[in-house]
């Protein structure tokens, strides 16, 4: 296939679209679900940050500057420990609800992200912004999800079940053996998902990088061969993320003293 022969979405196209999610929302308001307006409001902030996106990319993409590349990057990783922060039930007091899922997103997605730039894929930059953007973007978006899934397990459990923890503290247990069981349950809440999207990537769906490739007129097998190298990052980034989020947390539940302290965590 050559760029000729790519089928362009125009306007009109476009809005059929928007009319499937008009249907839906005004079956979910006939139905009294509470979603039309939440759904409304979703496809339009989707539609003018994509279209906004398009714009800033063609302007960046001709520029390749690093400086810029690093100004969007930072951009995106506050936003998405901004929607850590509010995706959580219980939240962790101070400035750590804010730091503690921005730090370990930033710790594991830019490391792997600049692994797999400069080590796998090998742009003539690794900061080529028409590679590095997008992956830091699959990689941050997956393990946004990943850390605040974790999270929220987390410090639901250790709100719920303080006083089995305190009652581990009184027989002899050290504060990580009293949390053992959070740990790994809140580690496979935020795993489960990425896990389950992989086993079945390719013979019950096809994930969107493929997908784009494929539709954009690169060839099939070199589409996929993108995508087991992104999704491999994302697994690891997503692994990483989750383990040093409710690491960072059970430190903050706990004083130097291994005293519990539900006092660090209040629900929204």
């Amino acid at each position: 296939m050559i760029i000729s022969d790519i089928v362009s979405l125009p306007t009109e196209r476009i809005s059929l679209a928007c009319v499937l999610i008009m249907i839906l929302a005004l079956t979910t308001w006939r139905a009294d679900l509470r979603l039309a307006r939440p759904l409304l409001i979703a496809s339009l902030r989707l539609i003018i940050q994509l279209s906004l996106v398009g714009l800033i990319l063609e302007y960046v993409f001709e520029i390749n500057n690093l400086l810029l590349v690093t100004l969007i990057a930072l951009v995106m990783l506050l936003v998405a420990g901004r929607e850590v922060s509010v995706r959580q039930k219980y939240r962790v007091s101070g400035r750590w609800g804010y730091g503690i899922g921005t730090c370990s997103m930033f710790v594991s997605s830019f490391t792997v992200s600049i692994f797999g730039l400069a080590a796998i894929i090998r742009a003539e930059s690794w900061w080529d912004p028409r590679y590095s953007i997008p992956v830091l973007g699959m990689l941050l978006g997956n393990t946004m999800t990943a850390v605040a899934l974790s999270l929220d397990r987390f410090t639901t459990y250790v709100w719920e079940g303080r006083e089995t923890i305190e009652a581990k503290l009184m027989l002899g247990h050290s504060s990580q053996e009293a949390l053992k069981m959070i740990l790994r349950d809140s580690l496979r809440a935020g795993l489960m998902p990425v896990i389950n999207s992989m086993a079945i990537a390719g013979i019950v769906s096809f994930p969107g990088m493929m997908t784009g490739q494929i539709l954009a007129g690169n060839s099939p097998v070199d589409a996929v061969r993108y995508q087991i190298v992104i999704w491999l990052l994302i697994a690891v980034g997503c692994g990483f993320g989750s383990m040093l989020v409710v690491q960072m947390a059970s430190k903050r539940v706990f004083d130097e003293r291994e005293r519990l302290r539900t006092d660090r965590i209040y629900k929204v």
